[in-house]
This record gives C-alpha cells, structure tokens and sequence, in this order.
C-alpha cells in the first residue's frame, strides 16, 4: 500500500483482538464473524482494486439491533468501524483499516413494503439498486435512479455516494429520490430522518447524511421515492466527428430548454470496446457518441425527438439512429452501461475518474484531456453523463509495466482541470481516499474544518470511517468541539439533535 496514507494503527486494539471477537460473536452469532485471513480477503478492497488492506476483523448483522450493539461495543471500547455495502465503490470508501471492524450490511437484503398510494418503497440497505425496479414493475413503477452498476450496487451504498446514473440528468440523484432513512448513530442510538412523508420542517438532516460516506452513522433502512414508468421512451444514436462537436450538442439541446431523461457520451475508443462487447450496432467509424433518451407523452416524445435531430444536423452530426422499439432502446444503454468492463478488453487496468464540470465547459475540457494524455503518455477512453456534466475518463494503464503512478497522477490532473472550470471533485462516487487529498484544491482550511465540524457532531471520536475524505484528519477537541462542564450543555435553550 505504498504511497496511501492511512490512520496510524491503534495497537492497543490491535492487541485486544481475540477479546473483541469474542465480545463480537456474543452480539452476532453462528456465522455473522469472519476472523480468519483467507476468509476476509473478499473485504480487503472496493471497486477500487489499487488498494488493499485486511481488516482487524468482519462482522456481518442480520438486524438493526444487531448493528446498535456492534457500534455501541465499538464506541465504548476506542474501536474504529468501516462500514461496507456490496463494495463496488470505485472512490475507495470502503477500504478497510488494519485496527477497525468492517460491518458488512449484506444480509439486509430484504423489500419491507411496498406502498403504491403513497409511491414509495421500504427497503433496507442491502437491497440492490435493479432489486427496487423489479419489486414494482408489475404495477408499472420504477427506482430512477441507475448507476451502472445497478445490477451489484445495493441502495445503502447509493445513499453514502449520493449515486446518479444516466436518468439522473432529469430525474435526479439518489438526495432527489429518498424520503427517509433509519440511521445507526456510533453510540448505538436508532434516529428516524424523513419518512414517507414529504420534506419536514427544521434542519435538514437527511440530506447532510446522503452522501456522507460512512463518516455519521451507519443507514439500516430507507425510504425511497417512486415514479410511474413514462408512457413512451425512445433513445437516438448519434455519431459525431469530433467529441467537441458532440460536446456543443449537447449545450444546445440544454439551452434551447429540452431535458433528456439522459445523455450520454462515447468516445472512439469506448464506442469499440462496447460494441465489441454487447454487439450492438454503435457506428464505429465517429470520433464520439451521443445517447439521447426522451421520454413522456408519445406526441411529445415525438416532436422532441425532431428538435433534437435538428440540433445534432446543426453541430455536424454523421450518424443519427431512433430506437424502434423497446429492446433496440434497451440494446442502446447495455452498451454504455457495459462500457467499464468492456473497456478491460482493450487494457489490462484502468482508473476511472469521477469529475463534474459546467455543461458549456465541455469542448474545452475534452480538448484539454487529450493535451494531458499526451502529457502522462496514457490514452484515456471517456464515457460519461453528457448532460449533467458528470465525466468519467477511464484512464488506461499496465500495473505490470510501473504505470500505476502516472495513471494516479492523470487522473489528479483531471480532477484539478474540473475544479480549475468551475466544477467539483466528484459527481456520484465519492471522495474516499482517491481524491481524499485533492480536497484543499476546492476548499479551503476553513471550509474543511467546518465540514469535519459537522462530523464531530455525530462522531465525536472519529470511529466511523476515519481516514477518508479529510485529508488532515484533526481531533474534534482541536476543532472547538463543545464541551459539557457539569453536565450542563451551553445555551440549554436551543434545540438539539
């Protein structure tokens, strides 16, 4: 793990180790702890494989009480606690610490009701994010949001991310499609935020704790919002001669006040890998690729889809195909969605970066990627959410042949570029460790110390999830953190949480 700054390893747990064990299978028995070295390699990584590292040990509960017991026993004993989903986050949120107990949520793999008047659904955390689609289909419902991992990623895991997709461009992020959840506090506490209502009044805690990346507390169960399947959805191909033209496309599509449900982009070297992969009729003789759904009304559909034809003529578009029915559309998205593991055929490794940029800021930020392959001599195969922005260079590399570094510094470059035009370090995947100390190229001091302010509020230890996102991580004392003299709070008046 050389060059990956990690907390300083706890030896006073790591000697208690049998003894938390021990105390761990009284709290989840039969086979609800896993010790063994073999048995935990499976933990030792996330999506992002670069970085591995062996827990102290893993616990896997089967119910909420189970998961307040482990996190009070941590909480009272100075044990750090990584929580982990179905580990496919590619920011390394879930890698483990050598010194911390990693609570695995797979076993909370259960839809708990289904509330069709109400159009929304309570699952727990291990439901993958595909499993909420199929639960309500048959009554013509569906989850929006559709990362492309959605067959493996469970909804816990898209609520730490604040995960996307390629419909997020009109119908939101997972903060847009969740009403409530049932948050473990590390002191054991069970706190309800939100519910099946819409937004309550007050602080709004529930969304502070989408997207906290297992640094508040650990969700058990969540709320989520759903929509009525469209009428009519019909998804156009678009082949571009050069990524900049298709860039300009989709500008003018956003100004002239059309909302795809999605658009989505290809670049050459992406297109080949997909089609050779899914087989699906993608022209391979363009230098990018639009994918453009619009769905609604049938006659809306229909008039838009001719705007948006007209637009593409007029930022020379080559090729432009309209899906004919259902499974050609469908045809369309499993060749992006298979994009990442399609492009494994054309590279032994590759990074994939999460940035999110202005929309118009595209062509320029295309035009300067490829100035910066040139740079770290890698090539860089780009598939991203066109309409939002949100890019995902996938940078190409051979571990075998020393080039890990380069990639790391690749990708640093491009997360700085999307910062540099106006836009942010990560659009769904989070910051983790990857981008963990390209933080200060955002935020200042200030800022960060609020941001770790608002953790301290919850986790006062910093137990949950330390060594991520923070690139200094200080101690809450250090912060100003409030202190209780006496047992008497400051300002006793104010509400609290």
């Amino acid at each position: 793990m050389t060059g990956l700054r990690l907390p300083e390893a706890d030896a006073s747990v790591l000697a208690r180790r049998d003894e938390i064990i021990t105390a761990l299978r009284a709290i989840v028995p039969g086979e609800g702890v896993i010790d063994r070295e073999r048995e935990m390699r499976p933990y030792e990584s996330d999506a992002l494989t670069a970085y591995r590292q062996l827990p102290l040990v893993v616990v896997l509960p089967s119910n909420t009480q189970q998961v307040s017991q482990v996190l009070r026993y941590c909480h009272e004993n100075n044990i750090r606690v990584v929580p982990r989903g179905a580990g496919t986050s590619l920011s390394g949120g879930a890698l483990p610490l050598q010194d911390a107990v990693l609570l695995g949520m797979g076993k909370f793999n259960r839809v708990l009701d289904i509330d069709f008047p109400n159009r929304c659904a309570v699952v727990q955390p291990g439901v993958t994010n595909l499993g909420i689609t199929k639960a309500v289909e048959h009554e013509g419902f569906y989850y929006a949001p559709d990362p492309s991992s959605q067959i493996a990623c469970t909804i816990g895991g898209n609520v730490g991310e604040n995960s996307g997709g390629v419909h997020c461009l009109k119908y939101g992020l997972t903060t847009n499609n969740v009403l409530g959840v049932e948050l473990v506090l590390i002191t054991g506490e069970i706190v309800r935020l939100g519910g099946k209502h819409l937004d309550a009044g007050g602080l709004d805690l529930l969304s502070v704790v989408i997207g906290s990346e297992g640094l508040l507390g650990v969700v058990t169960e969540v709320t989520v919002r759903l929509l009525k399947k469209p009428d009519t959805a019909r998804a156009v191909l678009v082949g571009f001669p050069t990524s900049e033209d298709a860039g300009e496309c989709v500008a003018r599509t956003i100004a002239a006040g059309i909302i795809p449900a999605g658009i989505e982009m290809m670049d050459r070297d992406a297109i080949a890998a997909a089609e050779a992969f899914v087989k699906v009729g993608y022209p391979l003789d363009v230098e990018a690729l639009l994918i453009i759904e619009l769905d609604g009304p049938e006659a809306e559909c229909a008039h838009l889809l001719e705007e948006v034809a007209a637009i593409a003529r007029g930022c020379n578009a080559s090729t432009l195909r309209v899906s004919q029915t259902e499974e050609e559309r469908m045809g369309f998205w499993a060749g992006r969605k298979a994009a990442f593991p399609a492009v494994g055929r054309i590279s032994p490794d590759y990074l994939c970066m999460d940035g999110t940029i202005p929309r118009k800021a595209l062509p320029l930020v295309l035009s300067r990627m490829r100035e910066l392959s040139e740079k770290h001599g890698l090539k860089c195969a780009n598939v991203f959410h066109a309409g939002d922005g949100n890019l995902h260079p996938l940078i190409l590399y051979d571990a075998n042949k020393g080039e890990m570094d380069a990639a790391e510094a690749f990708g640093a470059d491009i997360l700085r570029l999307c910062v540099e035009v106006g836009g942010v370090l990560t659009g769904e995947h989070g910051v983790g460790i990857e981008k963990r100390d390209l933080m200060p190229e955002m935020f200042d001091e200030v800022d960060l110390a609020h941001q770790q302010r608002l953790k301290c509020a919850f986790d006062p230890e910093s137990l949950l999830n330390p060594g991520k996102v923070f690139p200094t991580l200080h101690r809450c004392a250090e912060l100003g953190r409030m202190h209780v003299a006496g047992g008497a709070l400051p300002f006793p008046d104010l509400p609290r949480f």
